[in-house]
């Protein structure tokens, strides 16, 4: 992100969250941007011929600029190079419904921030749901990082007790705790400790790629939503 104090100019990269019709020829567009959400105009973008309107679809990565208006009105939209576009996320009922349920999410906490964290979580859910990455998978690895970027704080490292997490034993979640409590037959075994740990510092991509992670979904996606009181 770049901003040119000569002429009140913003270069950012962008995520179009919601359009909206305006007038005859111009849309309302919500960008999550590597600063925060940002609504500006779009003049002329639903004419034919328009300039900015394939860059401005929604599930498109773009390159845009910024013109900012006097008295906290609008911004307005001056150019918009698309990067990428994730056209075959339309096409997967599942992955479009999860794709616009955690981009409202993500909006919401977004409205707050002045930093790139919620715009790299929203690009690579969309990147993993297009390129075809189970969305139980995108799902647990967003809600724990989610988790992470609001400073929640997740012990994987010591039970309830204080104790030092054992491979050879079972636990359960403790919500109250933001930890695992020991417990015979518990549903958290070694194998989804190794998983959270992995999701929380690891990318989307890098974590998609391990194998044989499906049958532990269920259980650390439900330890996810806890985290995040969903």
């Amino acid at each position: 992100m770049s901003t040119d104090s000569s002429n009140n100019d913003i270069r950012t990269k962008a995520i179009v969250l919601r359009r909206t019709n305006f007038g005859e020829a111009d849309r309302v567009i919500n960008f999550l941007t590597e600063q925060g959400v940002i609504a500006a105009i779009a003049k002329g973008v639903r004419k034919e011929k328009s300039k900015l309107a394939g860059a401005v679809e929604l599930f498109t990565v773009s390159d845009i600029t910024l013109h900012k208006g006097l008295n906290n009105k609008l911004c307005v939209l001056t150019s918009a190079k698309m990067l990428e576009h994730y056209d075959q996320i339309v096409y997967k009922l599942p992955e479009l419904e999860l794709a616009g349920r955690l981009m409202k999410k993500l909006a919401r906490f977004a409205e707050t921030s002045t930093g790139p964290e919620y715009f790299d979580l929203l690009h690579q859910i969309l990147a993993a749901l297009d390129a075809g990455v189970n969305p139980e998978l995108v799902e647990t690895w967003f809600w724990f990082n989610l988790a992470k970027t609001n400073g929640e704080q997740i012990n994987l490292i010591k039970d309830t007790d204080g104790h030092d997490l054992d491979s050879f034993k079972t636990y359960v979640w403790d919500s109250t705790e933001s930890a695992l409590r020991e417990q015979l037959g518990g549903n958290v075994s070694a194998e989804e400790i190794k998983l959270m740990r992995l999701m929380l510092s690891n990318t989307l991509k890098t974590t998609s790629r391990v194998k044989d992670i499906a049958p532990h979904l269920p259980t650390i996606l439900y330890i996810a939503k806890m985290i995040n009181k969903e």
